[in-house]
């Protein structure tokens, strides 16, 4: 009798064996996107038959642990292999690229305004008229497209079935060491080509799939919602959070979010997702209690409000627009609601890791974005200081650590994706999450199912809801423009500040936590007199950033740092500024740029100027047309470019600009940068026509000469550029073109290719290459491409390099 008690007891091992097997899978999944290439299928199939079959043989229990282990991580690595080389098989053909298509669809999201007055939308496919039948086998045309519908940002469009005129490119964005990817966005979300849209027009023949059903519905909830409550002063906000659309949101919005690091309450997510779950397991656990006794056992009752909790969310889900973080956190709300309303007796952390491989194996792709982290590593912060604390705690103090325990645990992770962690988002974190949890998001929901039943009450609850978004939105907006101390450390201090915040948070020692917050604010208030010192290169340095049409060069050595031109910007759309150099400038450890070059004003080379001097230091600006600069920067001095050599650490920088131009591409500031131990030198023209290119050719020089010799052509490679007498006077090894990829400029010209070719040049287009790296090693210089260290679903094989030659 005994013995068959106990024989149940076996289970657990059973858990022990399958729950390495689940986080092996998990590790899988993530473990593809940090390989350089896309593993073949026979590379996994014959490993995967060996783990079959050992795994059916008996073994001891660390044997059979073991095989769980590699069998899950075949798995989890096949399936996401699977994903990605399926994605990678839709490919737009090159000789499409550019030309005009005829496709038939529908729409795959809510069309919202964007730059250069666009309607901007997901397209899925469902029939292309006229592309070229130049298929290889396995791959097909693409399924997805992401278009922009130009001056018609405050249009419709008729219907969500169409037929549209278009004109196609492949995915492609700046690649450089770190920074925002767009080709990493576009792959995440499935777009396989993208385009702007010439004519549009209904076409009800497209077959209307459930997905395509679904998504009319949403864009008809969206319509609805508008019509509703439009006229709210905070409808951006209402629609945000009510159904998930968040194209009424502006540039004001998002800087305020950003500043007070509450851009989460806007984004469906696991608070919302959450909410809705207590909301509808408590009132439907009210309605079980006033049942009779008998009418429901306690096994029953929980169960059923597990269905509702699980109903209600989908539903929401559904009305937010089923997006990726929406079903992440929809999984992670039915996989807690599990474990709590079903009283399973599994350890919190066994849930956790069901949670995270559900969703690996749901959306393989997740580990590309930076919510998947962010996500997990959030409750993995809450479970661990939660499940470690000694005592319990009242809600208030319970709010307070949960903030406390993610802000801190979440900051190393938001700096090693390049993002800052506002002091100011503890404070607002504290004030908004309980509003938005106790007031807002009630309000919303009642407010919303009401008025669908009764159309009249939007007039009630619209002012409703502007006064509860209000009094938020006031308050977030102060926190945002309340100065703070900025935290300048580096990533190890910020995580041993990290780690000592949440020790604090454990640990129940009320000296050691006063003298913890003490040291904290003592080290916040210490001044920092003495500049701030750059991460020192042993080596020189000269690297083209990928900022698509425009320019910038790092220069350094030692810990001397000089940057040449900051990139294109568009006011209020990109700026190469925040999303390139300062990414970079701080993953280099540069704190502090000793010269800022601007060969001259024009947005290509001076964009984002304002925000890089409040940013990061300038020793000096040296520029082309100084008083332009000057006045866009009146806290830095600027000089003008006037002829003289200086060193920079080995290096030979020397300055040069024409006699008599002061304004357009001919004022540009000339840099020649020169390296005597390898006898190698660097021209940096700016945007020079062939007139200042005869200038400078005859100009003396007191640099030595050179052995080898990287030019960086003029004006991007245009054909009032790079002479027949320049390529020839120079006689460059390596040319590098600073273009955009399939620009509307052509550049570089097929004339000026030409030219360069015949001198025997080596020629690079970052448009291509990526950011191209040049240093110096034992006197010879090494040029490294960026696109050559890409990951494979960037150089993989719908982006093979010749789709990108050089005419």
């Amino acid at each position: 009798m005994s013995e068959s008690l106990n024989r149940p007891l076996r289970l657990p091992d059973r858990q022990n064996v399958a729950a390495p097997g689940v986080f092996a899978f998990s590790c899988g999944v993530i473990l593809l996107y940090w390989l350089s290439i896309l593993p073949p299928p026979e590379w996994l199939a014959v490993p995967g038959v060996l783990l079959f079959l050992a795994f059916g043989r008996r073994g001891s229990v660390g044997f059979r642990r073991l095989t769980v282990l590699a069998s899950g991580l075949m798995v989890g690595l096949s399936l996401a292999s699977w994903h990605a080389r399926s994605q990678l098989a839709e490919v737009l053909p090159p000789a499409a690229e550019g030309k005009p298509l005829s496709v038939s669809g529908y729409l795959c999201d809510i069309p919202s305004p964007g730059s250069f007055n666009s309607l901007r939308f997901s397209f899925c496919v469902t029939r292309w008229h006229n592309l070229p039948e130049v298929y290889a086998s396995g791959t097909r045309p693409p399924d997805l497209l992401r278009l922009a519908w130009y001056g018609h940002g405050t249009e419709t469009l008729p219907g969500a079935r169409l037929r549209l005129e278009v004109r196609l490119k492949r995915p492609h964005g700046t690649l450089n060491p770190v920074g925002f990817r767009y080709e990493n966005w576009l792959f995440r979300k499935g777009y396989r080509a993208t385009g702007s849209v010439r004519r549009v027009q209904a076409d009800p023949t497209v077959s209307c799939s459930v997905y395509c059903q679904y998504r009319t519905m949403h864009l008809a909830l969206a319509e609805w919602v508008q019509a509703r409550f439009g006229a709210t002063r905070h409808f951006a906000l209402v629609s945000s959070l009510l159904i998930g659309y968040r194209g009424h949101m502006t540039q004001q919005h998002w800087d305020v979010l950003k500043a007070t690091g509450t851009i989460h309450l806007v984004a469906i997510s696991g608070l919302h997702l959450g909410l809705i779950a207590l909301g509808a397991g408590f009132v439907c656990r009210r309605l079980l209690l006033a049942l009779p006794v008998h009418c429901v056992n306690e096994r029953t009752g929980r169960r059923l409000v597990f269905a509702a909790v699980v109903l209600c969310c989908v539903l929401y889900a559904l009305a937010a627009g089923f997006t990726v973080p929406t079903r992440r956190a929809l999984v992670m709300v039915i996989v807690g609601g599990w474990l709590i309303l079903l009283a399973r007796q599994s350890p919190v952390w066994q849930s956790y890791l069901i949670a995270l491989a559900l969703v690996l194996a749901l959306d393989p792709f997740a580990p590309l974005g930076q919510g998947f982290w962010l996500s997990f590593a959030a409750v993995a912060v809450l479970i661990a200081v939660f499940s470690a604390r000694l005592a319990g705690s009242g809600w208030l103090a319970g709010l307070l650590v949960a903030q406390i325990s993610v802000f801190a645990g979440l900051w190393p992770v938001l700096v090693a994706f390049g993002q800052g962690q506002p002091l100011a988002g503890l404070a607002a974190n504290l004030i908004a999450i309980p509003w938005v949890s106790l007031v807002v998001m009630p309000l919303l929901v009642t407010g919303g199912l009401i008025t669908a039943a009764v159309p009249a009450a939007a007039e009630v609850f619209g002012p409703a809801f502007d006064l509860v978004l209000g009094l938020l939105w006031s308050v977030l907006g102060w926190l945002a423009h309340w100065q703070m101390p900025e935290i300048a450390a580096s990533t190890e201090e910020i995580a041993v500040l990290s780690m000592l915040a949440l020790f604090m948070v454990l640990a129940p020692l009320t000296g050691f936590r006063l003298v913890a917050v003490v040291s904290a604010l003592l080290w916040l208030a210490y001044p920092v007199t003495s500049l701030p010192r750059n991460l020192a290169v042993a080596r020189p340095e000269i690297r083209v950033w990928d900022v698509g049409q425009g320019l910038s060069v790092l220069v350094r050595h030692g810990r001397k740092v000089l940057v040449y031109d900051t990139g294109p910007a568009v006011p209020g759309v990109f700026s190469a500024v925040e999303s390139t150099l300062l990414p970079n400038l701080q993953a280099e450890g540069i704190r502090r740029i000793d010269t800022l070059v601007i060969s001259h004003a024009d947005g290509d080379h001076a964009g984002g100027l304002e925000k890089l001097a409040e940013e990061i230091e300038i020793g000096r600006i040296v520029a082309g047309e100084p008083t332009i600069i000057q006045d866009r920067v009146p806290e830095v001095s600027v000089s003008p470019c006037d002829r003289a050599t200086e060193t920079l650490g080995a290096l030979i920088i020397d300055y040069w600009q024409a006699e008599g131009d002061r304004e357009g591409n001919d004022a540009s500031c000339v840099l020649r940068i020169h390296h005597s131990g390898s006898h190698t030198e660097w021209i940096l023209p700016g945007d020079i026509t062939g007139r200042v290119e005869a200038a400078y050719l005859a100009a003396d020089t007191d640099l030595p000469d050179a052995d080898r010799r990287v030019v960086i052509a003029p004006h991007h490679g245009s054909r009032t550029s790079s002479s027949e007498a320049w390529v020839q006077g120079l006689d460059p090894d390596w040319v590098l073109y600073t273009a955009g990829y399939r620009h509307r400029y052509g550049h570089p010209h097929p004339v000026v290719t030409a030219r360069y070719r015949r001198a025997g040049a080596v020629q690079l287009n970052t448009a291509c290459s990526g950011s191209v790296l040049m240093t110096i090693a034992d006197n010879r210089l090494v040029v490294k491409e960026m696109r050559d260290e890409a990951p494979f679903w960037i150089s993989g094989p719908g982006l093979a390099r010749d789709q990108c030659k050089i005419p």
